[in-house]
């Protein structure tokens, strides 16, 4: 194995987040609110399978166990299952997981799960398949809902649902989540709705602190369960009357990116060493042979050392991130 990838402040990376496109079907008010619009950018076509091949190899030579395929929608490609079967046939990758917003899980959750895919998240933000709808431009409810029950039939032990709260829309579900959750394998994980540069107004408007919500479960009982080193950033909580368990995501708590372990590809080949950075790092032109892994690996390295020690979401600073969807979420 190469040298583990590590930056200037000793975090190591364990967990790539690779977009596979940016499209998505879905038109969420904290994301895309008026739907996708393609870049028009010249040369902006989404990697190839032979290009994520070449990107995933280097990462797992240099040390990284997990991989997570994500939009936009990773479902809208036609080749999703070659794309999970490349990824996880992939020696020292043994977590393959997925982000989806579920319209699709229903009939072929099956397929990616015989193709290698390990673990899956659902964006469901609402259990009201009304206030589904006012969130998410689609009225796909019982769909998604069934697509999870689906992933349950298949095998999977486990299924993450995203679930992003904000005031004077969803918050109140909070105790019908909770009893969801009761009798059902699902890790609810709770984000916090996320300033980026097209969405300041919503952000004021509608964000919740997650320290309210851990403060309300520590008093009811819920007990934060121990952090592997390929785990995402959720503080995560498990409860004895509960089989299901619940992950906050707080961007904005206090040293939250110290424990940071996790890069991101974009769909068009460009590496983020941050959700909130400034800017990408162009690897598509080392992903065209299978020679140029060293040279790949050489670059994503000189890059960490520039990576920072924080975001700057306190500041109001959102990098050049317009929308999450732009580069995986």
């Amino acid at each position: 194995m190469a040298q583990q990838f590590e930056d200037k402040f000793h975090r190591k990376f364990y967990y790539l987040r690779l977009s596979v496109t940016d499209v998505c079907n879905f038109k969420c008010t904290y994301c895309l609110p008026d739907g996708y619009q393609p870049s028009g950018q010249k040369n902006s076509s989404f990697l190839s399978l032979p290009e994520i091949k070449r990107v995933v190899r280097a990462f797992a030579d240099c040390g990284t166990s997990k991989v997570r395929i994500t939009g936009g929608e990773p479902s809208l490609r036609k080749d999703f299952t070659d794309i999970i079967h490349t990824v996880a046939e992939t020696s020292g990758i043994s977590k393959v997981a997925t982000t989806t917003n579920g319209y699709r899980m229903e009939k072929q959750v099956e397929e990616w799960k015989q193709a290698g895919l390990t673990n899956i998240n659902v964006s469901v933000d609402s259990l009201d398949p009304r206030m589904f709808h006012q969130i998410t431009g689609e009225n796909k409810f019982t769909q998604v809902m069934a697509g999870i029950d689906r992933a349950f039939e298949v095998g999977y032990d486990q299924v993450k649902v995203n679930v992003v709260l904000m005031k004077d829309l969803n918050a109140h579900e909070l105790p019908a989540f909770l009893n969801w959750i009761k009798d059902r394998p699902i890790q609810l994980r709770f984000i916090e709705l996320m300033q980026t540069g097209e969405m300041d107004e919503l952000f004021n408007k509608h964000h919740v602190s997650g320290v309210a919500i851990r403060n309300q479960l520590i008093a009811n009982g819920w007990l934060l369960k121990v952090r592997a080193c390929n785990d995402g950033p959720a503080q995560v909580f498990v409860h004895p009357d509960y089989q299901g368990e619940i992950g906050l995501i707080m961007p904005y708590e206090k040293d939250f990116c110290e424990s940071c372990n996790r890069l991101r590809v974009s769909a068009t080949g460009k590496l983020h060493l941050c959700l909130f950075g400034d800017h990408g790092v162009e690897l598509r032109d080392l992903l065209q042979q299978d020679s140029q892994e060293d040279a790949l690996i050489q670059r994503i390295q000189e890059q960490l050392q520039t990576k920072s020690v924080s975001h700057f979401l306190h500041d109001g600073n959102s990098g050049m991130t317009p929308h999450l969807a732009s580069i995986g979420g």
